[in-house]
């Protein structure tokens, strides 16, 4: 069921007790509407438990509230609401659906989004989730605490590149100069996200190392082989921007070694819908930026990715 902000309001003013949730391998937008949402519904008195089937990177554990959001034990629960935010499919909420048994709301803003839940509000023209939180903060004349507003900017930000991508619109340039209007200090975010530990820089160089080149080098591959994979995983976000700027590159493509047989692919483009394509391998994202799985070996999910990518670089998918 499509709903209307006013009618997300009403839902959280029946509601007494909440779970929010997002996606698993959560980025900047993910985890700061998360902690935006719950920094929201605690002022209204109501009973809030973020739950996460996955850890938290180093580089967003500076949001306030970070230390409060958990990870789901295996005991089903039965709140009034469940919010998922974020995500476009359920299985990107990993255990958290099988645990809580409560109608779904979803709040999102991918063009890709599989319709899911009980309640919808799907607004693919906002250039994040974040965006459509202070879209419902403005409807309710919700006064925005500093944390929130630092939690908002970072998921705002973070999905436009910091109001450099095509989804930066004059509205999401409106919220990000309303939220340093309160107090928002964007030299101290952008110093935290672009804060790395060494180990960082190291395995960035022996990610480029893999750099490949195809089709006549409009797409560029990238992967993060098993060896690099361990113990780093956390270290990996960001770096699909590099092969991504290289001139005359359309298609980047990550590969990362979940496991010896789950590959988490990762797609960025200047041009192309690289959701179409995520979406042919189950699963999806932005037009621009996107991302799926395929599951099988490291190889093999390299064959399959770089053959539908060049299927639809000729325009055959």
């Amino acid at each position: 069921m499509d709903i209307n902000l006013a009618q997300i309001n009403d839902l959280f003013k029946q509601a007494n007790e909440l779970v929010l949730t997002t996606h698993i391998h959560p980025d900047g937008d993910a985890l700061g509407s998360l902690l935006a949402l719950n920094g929201y519904l605690s002022l209204q008195g109501k009973k809030v438990t973020m739950l996460l089937d996955d850890d938290i990177p180093s580089t967003y554990r500076f949001l306030p509230g970070c230390d409060r959001i958990r990870r789901p034990s295996g005991r089903q629960t039965k709140p009034d609401l469940l919010v998922v935010l974020d995500a476009s499919d359920v299985e990107r909420i990993g255990g958290v659906y099988q645990e809580v048994k409560a109608p779904v709301l979803n709040i999102d803003h991918h063009v890709s989004n599989t319709r899911f839940a009980d309640y919808l509000y799907l607004d693919d023209t906002a250039a994040a989730t974040g965006e459509i939180l202070c879209d419902l903060f403005v409807h309710v004349e919700a006064a925005l605490s500093l944390d929130m507003a630092s939690c908002l900017y970072t998921a705002i930000a973070t999905d436009c590149g910091f109001f450099r991508y095509a989804n930066t619109s004059a509205k999401t340039m409106r919220y990000g100069a309303s939220l340093l209007e309160a107090g928002v200090k964007p030299n101290l975010i952008s110093e935290q996200l672009e804060t790395k530990p060494l180990s960082s820089i190291k395995t960035l160089t022996e990610v480029l190392k893999t750099l490949e080149l195809h089709q006549e080098n409009k797409i560029a591959l990238i992967t993060v082989t098993p060896e690099i994979a361990k113990d780093n995983d956390d270290l990996t976000e960001g770096l699909i921007n590099y092969p991504r700027n290289i001139e005359g590159v359309e298609l980047a493509i990550m590969l990362k070694a979940a496991s010896p047989d789950t590959i988490r692919v990762s797609l960025r483009s200047r041009s192309i819908d690289v959701s179409r394509l995520a979406l042919s391998f189950g699963g999806g994202g932005h037009a621009r930026a996107a991302g799926c799985t395929i599951h099988g070996s490291l190889a093999a999910a390299k064959e399959k990715i770089l053959s539908a990518a060049a299927r639809m670089m000729v325009g055959k998918c």
